[in-house]
């Protein structure tokens, strides 16, 4: 493929996707190369270390769960970016709240600030839910599954946003089922019961 070609291709793949990595052009024969140099020139921005998005590419509500996403696929969004995601909170997190493996090593790329949470079992895998943003697929705990993770951890997060969160799940109708599933998984469900109960 001539040069100038290459060049197009690498920014209409940006524009696709909004956020490319050296991945993005290696899975389609292009040099990742291309990726540096179109960003000293200005074509690209850099966005985190291996990550670029075009100059001109309006960034979406979640820019940065799905640049959270590019850099660590096998991590999950929980806790506050989670109840964010689902509007279930006024909190607005200035980290990532991602979810790793207790034993897994925690990551260290650069990008967005991130606040990592360990968990294990079904604790960690229960209640997924992938959804793409900006061409990218971003893991995120169910609305249930987080305002549960929310009381599992409330020492991180506070009791008075789990219940807010709570609040604001049985609101909207969120199904209790769900919330009895996940309490029984992360093993909170006495201290939930009687907020629950009082909140119907």
């Amino acid at each position: 493929m001539p040069p100038r070609s290459t060049e197009e291709a690498v920014l209409r793949l940006a524009g696709e996707r909004g956020v490319i990595g050296p991945q993005d052009l290696v899975a389609r024969d292009l040099n990742p190369n291309q990726l540096s140099r179109l960003a000293r020139r200005g074509l690209l921005t850099r966005v985190a270390r291996g990550l670029y998005a075009s100059p001109d590419a309006q960034a979406s509500e979640h820019h940065t769960l799905a640049e959270a996403a590019r850099l660590y696929p096998k991590a999950v969004v929980c806790l506050l970016s989670a109840l964010e995601f689902h509007g279930l909170t006024t909190q607005a997190p200035f980290q990532v709240w991602l979810a790793i493996d207790v034993k897994a090593w925690k990551p260290t790329r650069g990008g967005p600030p991130v606040r990592w949470v360990r968990s294990s079992g079904a604790a960690l895998t229960a209640g997924i839910e992938v959804h793409e943003l900006e061409g990218v697929p971003v893991r995120v705990y169910s609305p249930a599954k987080t305002v549960v993770d929310c009381f599992k951890f409330r020492s991180k997060v506070g009791l008075d946003v789990a219940i807010e969160a709570l609040r604001d799940y049985r609101a909207r109708k969120g199904s209790v089922d769900d919330l009895w599933h996940y309490a029984r998984i992360c093993r909170v469900r006495n201290v939930m019961q009687a907020y629950l109960e009082a909140i119907g």
